[in-house]
């Protein structure tokens, strides 16, 4: 595995999906569910998207408000248009 620069050089990153987890969240949740086998990853990927885009738009928040920093009520703002955006 690569090391990334900006976390210590003992600590390693994990780069995969956490399939046993979302396997026994899905399984305790909704038991009754026939799931194709790589479903996980799409729910996986599908939340990583949507944490991208929040974060995206919650950094165009912060610039637009003259802030360096992202503070909770960016991500608030954010969270509400995006939200909006992807009710289908």
């Amino acid at each position: 595995m690569a090391l990334s620069t900006t976390v210590s050089q003992k600590k390693l990153i994990k780069r995969k999906a956490p399939r046993g987890f979302l396997k026994r969240v899905f399984k305790q949740r909704k038991p009754h569910l026939r799931l194709e086998t790589t479903s996980d990853l799409l729910v996986h990927l599908n939340c990583l998207l949507f944490v991208h885009r929040l974060a995206e738009e919650a950094r165009t928040n912060a610039c637009e408000n003259k802030c360096g920093v992202i503070k909770k009520e960016h991500v608030l703002a954010a969270a509400k248009v995006i939200l909006k955006k992807s009710r289908g």
